[in-house]
């Protein structure tokens, strides 16, 4: 954790939770560049809908244990035998169709890569430079845009699921292809300042 990040600062969604604080002063908004990381956090995004992300993070661990470290390569070719055994795993969310689309995720992830690379095709997107926003309150920030909504069509076109645009808004913020932390916040900066030039 950030010694000089003053809690009142903060980004107010992060709220006092120890494993959320700690989630956004050294991880939300800053650039991911590798692409199997940016796999793992789009299908632990997709885990998130109809949840609180603080579920997942607390979680994540026993998703990364359950999913092979998250290697698309070893995920994709798995079947309903490693579903099953998922689906009784009560460290990871058990939901069928999400197990299901993160295999089939692989598999698109896989041929995304061999083409172009998962992390240009993404960061392509944003010319490999993320969009720094200045938004003074939570309140302003959107929950989806229409370059998010692009990127969901795209990415569902490529074989994707659980990709919606407000799935892929929040993943574009957690990997810092946008900096939404606000202004007051001592994150916007740090987070401005690791962008590539």
């Amino acid at each position: 954790m950030a010694e000089n990040t003053k809690t009142s600062e903060r980004c107010t969604w992060c709220g006092q939770d120890e494993i959320y604080v700690a989630y956004h002063d050294t991880e939300w908004g800053v650039p991911e560049y590798d692409s199997r990381a940016l796999w793992e956090k789009l299908i632990l995004d997709g885990f998130q809908a109809g949840l609180s992300w603080i579920t997942i993070l607390k979680k994540r661990d026993n998703f990364r244990q359950a999913f092979a470290q998250f290697d698309p390569q070893i995920v994709a070719g798995w079947g309903e035998a490693e579903v099953a055994s998922l689906l009784q795993d009560p460290g990871i969310v058990r939901h069928r169709g999400k197990i299901e689309a993160t295999i089939g995720n692989a598999r698109a992830w896989i041929a995304i890569e061999e083409r172009e690379g998962f992390d240009q095709f993404l960061w392509n997107y944003m010319d490999g430079r993320p969009l720094q926003n200045r938004f003074q309150t939570m309140a302003d920030v959107p929950t989806q845009t229409a370059l998010s909504q692009r990127i969901s069509k795209d990415l569902k076109t490529q074989g994707f699921r659980f990709c919606g645009p407000t799935i892929v808004y929040a993943f574009m913020e957690a990997v810092g292809m946008v900096n939404d932390h606000v202004v007051g916040c001592p994150r916007h900066d740090a987070c401005a300042e690791l962008a590539r030039s």
